[in-house]
């Protein structure tokens, strides 16, 4: 009886959102898979998404480093921020994760409310990448606890946004309604020289029943109310970067994709600064950023393992497991996915080239102490998911 055991895995997951790293994935379940087939080549490869972990990825993988800041953070204190500057053939390039100055998880549980908070801070990373003399940035769309149609970031790039009465607007997506004229004058004056890449779910759009208000605000702390109103004071903004904006009369400012971007983001930043919203992965996987391609690492494997914190109706709408999987499919690879929870319509991943499916819990317990676990958790669901590969392929050896 001869067992086909993997000679060389390709671990390719994301990061487990407020818990692990994509690092850190990757090596927990590297280490389980080695419990049961110690000389496996394993191949890790945090696949980044523009959420959380992004600059610091990107800046690992191209020699560069990350420079950290003190910037207003997404209810209006100060927090600890940073971006990237990339080395070697990325040289020139900066990363500007939005995550890190306006994530969800700077925004306190008992203050959670996205037609309040701002992305002023991303507005200041931009600035201290175009001071520094960055000729392309690339925004990291992803994580975010804001819905402010990217008025923040203006703000802090020189935009003065004015109500009937020319005064400032308050920070926070709620008070767009108020907006009447955009004063542009004071933009950064290297904002026009320097490609701004918004690497996004191209999905996410500004307005209309898909808008981020309606699909993203309930997630962000808001009540139905609250998200109806969010999603009126959108529509305005709209109107306003449709008719007061360089690049707004030209797009689709309200259903164009990847305009929800990071709470419409993508709307302000492409409508004021030209910025080119674009598919999160063709930018960081497929530009050139990374010196090890993901594909030529998906040839030579005889399995792929993707992971994310939960797997469910959402995955296949342009999360990593969907990305892996459909790179992986195109190669002929088998995958397999981990995840930290298994939600509502998890099975719709198996359309998607996803083989089999499974979860790091085998007990009940609850969120705290499972992001306490989440590496040993990890490791152990590696290490079953091997143990059972390994015997279904003796089944079968035996029957040949």
């Amino acid at each position: 009886m001869s067992i086909r055991i993997p000679q060389r895995i390709l671990v390719a997951p994301s990061g487990f959102k407020e818990s692990l790293s994509a690092e850190a994935v990757a090596h927990a379940i590297a280490s389980g898979l080695r419990r049961v087939i110690p000389g496996v080549h394993v191949d890790e490869y945090p696949v980044p998404d523009g959420g959380e972990g992004t600059a610091a990825a990107l800046a690992a993988a191209t020699g560069g480093e990350l420079v950290p800041m003190t910037v207003t953070g997404p209810v209006g204190e100060l927090v600890r921020a940073h971006w990237a500057r990339l080395g070697g053939a990325a040289s020139g390039t900066a990363v500007v994760e939005m995550a890190s100055a306006a994530g969800l998880r700077l925004v306190p549980r008992d203050r959670r409310d996205p037609g309040a908070t701002t992305t002023y801070g991303v507005g200041q990373l931009i600035a201290a990448a175009l001071d520094d003399g960055a000729t392309r940035i690339v925004v990291g769309c992803g994580d975010s606890g804001t819905s402010d149609g990217g008025a923040g970031a203006l703000a802090a790039l020189g935009v003065r946004i004015l109500d009937r009465h020319g005064a400032q607007v308050a920070p926070g997506g709620a008070r767009l309604g108020d907006a009447r004229a955009l004063d542009l004058d004071g933009v950064h004056p290297r904002a026009s020289e320097v490609e701004i890449v918004l690497a996004c779910n191209i999905h996410n759009v500004l307005c209309g029943p898909r808008g981020v208000a309606r699909v993203f605000g309930p997630q962000k702390g808001a009540d139905p109310q609250q998200v109806e109103q969010l999603a009126e004071a959108l529509d305005h903004w709209a109107a306003l970067l449709e008719t007061q904006t360089p690049h707004g009369p030209a797009m689709d400012v309200r259903t164009g994709g990847g305009t929800g971007a990071s709470g419409g983001l993508g709307a302000g930043l492409a409508a004021v600064l030209g910025a080119r919203l674009a598919p999160r992965f063709e930018v960081l996987l497929d530009s050139g950023i990374l010196p090890e391609s993901i594909d030529d690492l998906l040839a030579a494997a005889d399995l792929v393992i993707t992971a994310e914190g939960a797997i469910d109706f959402q995955t296949p709408r342009g999360k990593v497991p969907a990305e892996v999987a459909m790179r992986a499919r195109i190669a002929g690879v088998p995958v397999l996915g981990i995840a930290g929870s298994l939600g509502h319509g998890a099975p719709a991943v198996h359309d998607i080239g996803i083989g089999a499916i499974t979860s790091i819990l085998t007990v009940p317990m609850d969120l705290e102490q499972a992001v306490e676990q989440g590496e040993e958790l990890l490791r152990d669901a590696a290490e079953r998911s091997m143990r059972m590969m390994l015997l279904g392929s003796a089944m079968a050896a035996r029957g040949a």
